[in-house]
C-alpha cells in the first residue's frame, strides 16, 4: 500500500501551496469578507447600508470584518463627528486594486457555477 502512494505522488517532495495565495486567501476567504469589498467597490459606504446591502451579516461580524480589513490596508474607517456621528467606509487604493480579481472571479461564476448550486444565493 506504501508502495502504491509513493507512486501515486512521486518521488519528489509534495507541492506547497503558494504564500501568496495563502495570504489572499487566509483574508478573503473569510465569509463575508469578499461581499464587503465588492459593496465598497463603486463608493464608500455607511455602516448600516453596508448591513443592508449584506442580507444575513450580523452588526458583530460586520464590524469584525472590517476591523479586519482595516488592518490589512484594504479599508479606512473615517468618523464624521456629525450630529449625528456617522461612520463611513471606503476602500483603500489597495482594496481598490481587488477590482479586476473580483470581477474576474464574477465572469467565471457566471460560465461554471450553475444558478442551482446549493450555496449559490445563500451570501446574498
Amino acid at each position: 500500500m506504501a508502495e502504491q502512494q509513493r507512486d501515486i505522488h512521486g518521488a519528489g517532495p509534495c507541492q506547497q501551496v503558494d504564500d501568496g495565495i495563502t495570504r489572499v486567501f487566509a483574508l478573503l476567504g473569510k465569509r463575508w469578507t469578499g461581499l464587503i469589498v465588492a459593496v465598497l467597490m463603486p463608493h464608500p459606504a455607511h455602516f448600516v447600508d453596508l448591513r443592508r446591502a449584506i442580507p444575513g451579516i450580523s452588526e458583530r461580524m460586520l464590524s469584525d470584518r472590517l476591523s479586519e480589513l482595516g488592518a490589512a490596508g484594504l479599508v479606512v474607517r473615517e468618523v464624521d463627528e456629525g450630529p449625528p456621528l456617522r461612520v463611513t467606509y471606503r476602500l483603500t487604493a489597495a482594496g481598490a486594486a481587488l477590482e479586476p480579481a473580483l470581477k474576474e472571479l464574477k465572469d467565471w461564476a457566471l460560465v461554471h457555477l450553475p444558478q442551482s448550486w446549493p450555496c449559490a444565493g445563500s451570501a446574498r
